[in-house]
């Protein structure tokens, strides 16, 4: 078996009159979320809580499909209950990205929409398991300019999906095998906008779950803090005898798309 250690921290940052991120950590059912309020929006920190307050209904699964599809379902319901919203509004839009990870026994799940990520840190190095979602990581992806130009482009904000933007959210999935020490760092942009990769990985690497998230905050607001940052870190640890990953759980994860 295999149990977390979970830490999580928030800020509004230096800029922002009102903090649109909202996170959920919920290691004893295996979930944890990340949501941003879409900036330049109308009640964007109405969005994420909405998401989040949907997510934090799931219950204990039986299964690792069965907990990615509860974990669809909400999204779903979040995605309709922000068009709703939207519509007594007079037709604003009301949207938020998402990052989601999900664990079950030896297996891992990430959904997500939008440019808030997940990062998975294991033996000393860290990998980008989300793809942004963004008009210039298309560009990246396309050829057009390089990961480099990227990171100083302008527009380079600008979201392709989100939750309450379409009439179906637009999710994608990675999955894998836990392995005891993995580190998983659920973020909003306002940290990678002024932290790196490299340093995200310094800063986690050797300290426990809640300080890592709190140094994380503080290097950002340290930097300016242009938009409100979050951060949620999970730290993978072996529980008794068992903890050998398998492959029974990455199959339930895929059934269920």
């Amino acid at each position: 078996m295999l149990t977390f250690e979970t830490g999580a921290a928030t800020h509004i940052g230096k800029v922002r009159s009102r903090n649109e991120d909202s996170y959920l950590a919920r290691p004893e059912i295996g979930v944890w979320a990340v949501a941003d309020g879409m900036g330049g929006h109308e009640a964007g920190d109405l969005a994420s809580r909405t998401i989040v307050q949907a997510l934090s209904t799931i219950t204990p699964p039986h299964s690792a499909s069965e907990l990615l599809g509860q974990c669809e379902q909400r999204l779903a319901y979040a995605n309709n209950r922000l068009l709703e919203i939207a519509r007594a509004r007079g037709g604003i839009v009301i949207g938020s990205t998402v990052a989601v990870l999900l664990a079950f026994e030896a297996h891992y799940a990430c959904v997500w929409s939008g440019d808030s990520r997940i990062y998975l840190i294991r033996g000393g190095e860290i990998a980008q398991l989300s793809r942004d979602h963004t008009r210039v990581q298309q560009l990246v992806e396309a050829g057009a300019i390089t990961p480099e130009e990227a990171r100083h482009w302008p527009g380079r904000n600008i979201i392709t999906r989100a939750i309450g933007v379409d009439a179906e959210p637009e999710l994608e999935l990675s999955q894998g095998a836990l392995s005891p020490g993995d580190t998983f760092v659920l973020c909003s942009d306002g940290l990678t906008e002024h932290v790196s990769d490299a340093e995200i990985l310094e800063q986690v690497g050797p300290a426990r779950a809640q300080a890592a998230c709190d140094a994380l905050v503080a290097l950002t607001l340290a930097r300016g803090a242009f938009d409100n940052v979050t951060v949620v870190v999970a730290r993978c640890h072996p529980r008794g005898p068992g903890a050998a990953p398998g492959d029974r759980g990455r199959r339930e994860f895929w059934r269920a798309r």
